[in-house]
């Protein structure tokens, strides 16, 4: 069995974004040279996320307004988390959305069903963050 790591780094200017990192991900999958197996893909920081979902910007739109309404930015004083920070409702908006995702890996190729595409989901921005890459197979 082959094993491939790589870390992809993301610096998002705004304090929230969803990026589709699938070129990324499928760029790591042809480096790899695997062509049956699994794929990782997971955020390495607290408060940024990885998921599976379709590439339609209304969605995004949603999201947005529905995480917001689920975990307000604002006040940042309704969090015990914000004394001395303000991204308490960062760090719940990547509970929600989840840490990772597995893919299956399938004749060369992300083993995804109709419009599934992968997010690195961002919800405190303006710093560096990385995201593991991370496959196994033949």
């Amino acid at each position: 069995m082959k094993s491939y790591r790589k870390e992809l780094w993301f610096t998002v200017p705004t304090r929230r974004a969803f990026i589709n990192i699938t070129p990324q991900v499928q760029e790591c999958l042809y480096e790899s040279g695997i062509a049956e197996g699994l794929i990782l893909v997971n955020a390495m920081h607290i408060t940024a996320s990885v998921f599976i979902n379709d590439d339609e910007s209304g969605l995004h739109h949603d999201y947005e307004v529905w995480l917001e309404k689920l975990a307000p930015h604002e006040p940042v004083g309704q969090y015990r988390h914000n004394r001395g920070e303000d991204n308490a409702d960062a760090h719940l908006k990547r509970q929600i959305m989840g840490r990772e995702v597995v893919v299956a890996v399938s004749d060369g190729q992300l083993d995804f069903g109709t419009w599934e595409q992968i997010f690195y989901g961002e919800f405190d921005g303006g710093r560096r963050k990385r995201v593991l890459v991370k496959i196994i197979g033949e």
